[in-house]
């Protein structure tokens, strides 16, 4: 399984996965889950996934085969006008793929489904952020909820609920979603380091930081210490 967390702000976006991936207790292994397409100055495009390696690996393999190698007629991710149709020709493609898999899965009692986030802005537009379904359906974050998140999500949900509002800044939110990863590494073996977080300040229409924060990172370790022992003290000085 895996965690992967996306803020739409005023100030950018902040998204944030791990790279754990296990088919059982005996078989873990590595891969990366952010995804970046970015042409800079025109637009930039963060993808994040969870759920089956084989549906996520083809389906951001067609996505960059569509930008690399163009058919006549058809739209890739760089091409078309909007974010809102970035999301569309994900959806699209996604579902396509499900399908595809979950046909030969089916023949062996087997389910294949994933999930993305979409996350990007395109010069003259706004920033948008989408959560894709396998059926290619999707939601759009909001000033309501600021924030999306796939895989493991209910771990590290609480914080961002009671903390993450559209006006939190860029450090801030990294801090958020840092600590939503940790709650979630704490709570579920499935969910593990490194973790690859990038920040997309608005209008800079690029990557503005990227981090891979692998297991020994001692900035995040003393950041979890310290959640650790102000969560204890908070729980201490609350009257029952």
């Amino acid at each position: 399984m895996t965690y992967c967390v996306g803020l739409l702000l005023d100030a950018g976006m902040v998204l944030l996965s791990d790279t754990r991936t296990n088919a059982g207790l005996d078989n873990i292994a590595q891969y990366r889950k952010t995804f970046v397409f970015e042409e800079p100055g025109e637009r930039v495009i963060a993808i994040m996934t969870a759920g089956s390696l084989s549906v996520t690996q083809t389906t951001i393999a067609r996505l960059e085969e569509a930008i690399s190698d163009p058919v006549e007629g058809e739209m890739s991710i760089l091409s078309v006008p909007s974010m809102l149709q970035v999301a569309q020709v994900v959806g699209r493609t996604l579902s396509e793929v499900s399908a595809e898999i979950q046909e030969r899965m089916d023949r062996a009692a087997q389910t294949a489904s994933a999930s993305m986030i979409v996350a990007g802005q395109r010069k003259g537009g706004g920033m948008r952020m989408f959560l894709v379904y396998p059926e290619g359906n999707f939601i759009e974050a909001t000033a309501d909820t600021p924030f999306l998140q796939i895989g493991e999500h209910k771990y590290g949900k609480p914080i961002l609920d009671r903390v993450v509002t559209p006006a939190t800044s860029l450090d801030d939110a990294r801090k958020a979603v840092l600590l939503s990863m940790d709650s979630t590494l704490r709570s579920n073996l499935s969910v593990g380091m490194p973790l690859d977080l990038t920040v997309i300040a608005k209008d800079e229409l690029k990557v503005t930081e990227t981090r891979r924060i692998e297991a020994d990172d001692q900035g995040f370790q003393e950041m979890s210490r310290a959640w650790s022992q102000a969560l204890r003290d908070a729980f201490l000085d609350v009257k029952a």
